[in-house]
C-alpha cells in the first residue's frame, strides 16, 4: 500500500536526495546567479554610461535604482501569482521578460531608455527569485535543506563576483553595451534549463491542485526514488487559512512577523545594495583609478560567496536571529573604517571581502528566515512581499547616496550613513519572532529553525 500523502513531507525530509532534488536546487542556484549578474551590471557599467552621457550623481543614482523599482514590482505583484499558476511557470514568463530587457538595454540611445529597460529587465528578476527561493528549499531533505538555503543566496554572489569579471574584460574591449548583450544571452539560456531540469512545487501540486495533480505528483515521487501516492490529501479548508493574498499575511496571526520581515529586508536591502551598487563608484571618488573600483566591487562580491555558506553553518549551531544581529553590527563596524583605509590599497580589498561575507549573509539569512513565518498555500506570497519592501530600500539607497554626492557628502560620511541603517536593521531582527511549533513543523530551512 502506497505511503498516505500526508506523510510526504516527512518522507522527503527523511530520505535520501536523488538526483532530481540535486539538479532542481542547482537549477535555483544558477537563477540567483543570474540575479547577481542583472543587478549589478549596471554598477559595473556605471562609469562607463556616466561618461558616455554626461550624468550627473543624481541621474546615475536613478539609473543604478531603475533595474531595483522592476524588481520591487515584480516581487509585490508577479511573485504572488506564483501561487495561483505555479512557480515554474511563473519563472519562464519572468525569464523571458528579463532576456527581452537585457537585451533591448544594450540598444539603448539614452538614460532614459536604458532606465526604463532596467525596470522591464527587474520585473522578470523580482518575479523569479521568491519561486527559485521556495522550490530550493521543499525539494531538499532535512539533513540538507540549510545547505540548499545557503547555496541559492550564495549564487546571487557568484552571479556578482562573474559579472564584474566579465564587465572588466567587455569595458576594456567594447564599451558598457556588450556586457548588457552578454547577459541578455545567459538570460535567455536558461529557459531551456528550466524547462529540461527544474520541476514544479510539490506545496504548489498539493494545494492549489492543478489540472492532472496527482498525476504530476507522483511523476514527481517516481523521480525522486519513492512510492506514488493513491490520492491528494484533503482540501484545505475554506476560510482564511486556504486563500493566497496579502489579507492573510496580515492577518492577526502573522502581521506582527510580517511588519518586521518587511522593515527587516527594508533596512538591510537599504544597506546591501548601496555597497554593492555603490562601492566600485566611490573607491574612485576616494581616489583609486576605475580598474581598482573594478577589483573592489568584485572582491566585495567574492567575500559574498562565503557569507551565505559561513552563515548556515554558524546558524546550524546559534539561533539564527543571533547570528543575523552579528552580522549586521559586523558589517556597521566594517563600514565605519572602510574608507578611512583607501590610503592602503592592501587593507581596503581585505576589508572589502570581509564586509562581503557579512552583508550578503545578512540577506541570505533574511531569505532562510522568511518562508518560516507561512504555510505553503501563500509562502511566496509572503516571501515575494518580503522581498519587494525590501526592493524598496534598495531603490531608495542609490538615489539617496546620488543626492547625498551632490550635496558634496564626502564617501566616508555616505558609509557611515549606512552602518546607521544596519545597526536599525539588527534591532529589527531581534524583535523577530518564530513560534516553537512552526520551527519544527517541516520548515523550508532547517538553519532558519533555530531561530
Amino acid at each position: 500500500m502506497n505511503a498516505p500523502p500526508a506523510g510526504l513531507r516527512a518522507r522527503l525530509d527523511d530520505g535520501p536526495m536523488s538526483p532530481l532534488q540535486w539538479s532542481a536546487i542547482a537549477v535555483c542556484v544558477l537563477l540567483n546567479v543570474l540575479d547577481g549578474f542583472d543587478v549589478l551590471v549596471m554598477s559595473f557599467t556605471a562609469d562607463s554610461v556616466s561618461d558616455e552621457w554626461a550624468l550627473s550623481g543624481s541621474q546615475l543614482g536613478l539609473l543604478l535604482s531603475a533595474g531595483l523599482v522592476g524588481m520591487a514590482l515584480g516581487s509585490l505583484f508577479l511573485a504572488p501569482l506564483a501561487d495561483r499558476i505555479g512557480r515554474r511557470a511563473m519563472i519562464l514568463i519572468c525569464l523571458t521578460i528579463s532576456a527581452s530587457g537585457m537585451g533591448l538595454s544594450a540598444a539603448s540611445q539614452n538614460a532614459v531608455q536604458l532606465g526604463l529597460l532596467r525596470v522591464l529587465t527587474g520585473i522578470g528578476i523580482g518575479g523569479i527569485l521568491a519561486s527559485s527561493n521556495v522550490i530550493a528549499a521543499e525539494y531538499a531533505n532535512r539533513r540538507w535543506r540549510g545547505l540548499a538555503v545557503s547555496l541559492n543566496s550564495t549564487g546571487y554572489a557568484i552571479g556578482a563576483t562573474a559579472g564584474g569579471v566579465i564587465a572588466a574584460v567587455l569595458l576594456d574591449n567594447g564599451g558598457w553595451r556588450p556586457v548588457f548583450a552578454f547577459g541578455a544571452v545567459a538570460t535567455a539560456l536558461l529557459i531551456p534549463v528550466v524547462l529540461w531540469r527544474l520541476p514544479e512545487s510539490l506545496d504548489f501540486l498539493l494545494t492549489r491542485r492543478p489540472a492532472g495533480a496527482l498525476e504530476r505528483l507522483n511523476r514527481l515521487l517516481t523521480a525522486m526514488r519513492h512510492a506514488p501516492v493513491d490520492a491528494l490529501p484533503p482540501a484545505p479548508a475554506k476560510g482564511r487559512e486556504a486563500g493566497p493574498g496579502l489579507a492573510r499575511i496580515l492577518a492577526p496571526d502573522l502581521r506582527r512577523n510580517t511588519l518586521l520581515t518587511w522593515l527587516s529586508f527594508f533596512l538591510v536591502m537599504f544597506g546591501f545594495y548601496f555597497v554593492t551598487s555603490w562601492t566600485p563608484k566611490l573607491l574612485v571618488e576616494a581616489g583609486m583609478s576605475a580598474d581598482q573600483g573594478i577589483t573592489g566591487g568584485v572582491l566585495l562580491n567574492l567575500g559574498g560567496i562565503f557569507g551565505a555558506t559561513l552563515l548556515g553553518l554558524l546558524a546550524a549551531r546559534f539561533a539564527l536571529r543571533h547570528v543575523l544581529v552579528g552580522y549586521l553590527l559586523a558589517t556597521a563596524a566594517l563600514l565605519a573604517v572602510f574608507v578611512p583605509a583607501t590610503s592602503v590599497y592592501g587593507v581596503v580589498f581585505a576589508l572589502g571581502a570581509l564586509i562581503g561575507v557579512f552583508v550578503n549573509g545578512c540577506v541570505a539569512g533574511l531569505y532562510a528566515l522568511t518562508p518560516l513565518v507561512y504555510d505553503p498555500s501563500v509562502r511566496a506570497t509572503g516571501v515575494g512581499w518580503g522581498i519587494g519592501i525590501g526592493r524598496i530600500g534598495a531603490i531608495v539607497s542609490p538615489i539617496v547616496a546620488g543626492r547625498l554626492l551632490d550635496a558634496d557628502w564626502t564617501a566616508g560620511r555616505l558609509y557611515l550613513l549606512v552602518a546607521g541603517v544596519l545597526v536599525l536593521g539588527g534591532v529589527a531582527v531581534h524583535a523577530f519572532r518564530i513560534s516553537a511549533e512552526r520551527s519544527t513543523a517541516g520548515a523550508p530551512s532547517t538553519a532558519a529553525a533555530s531561530a
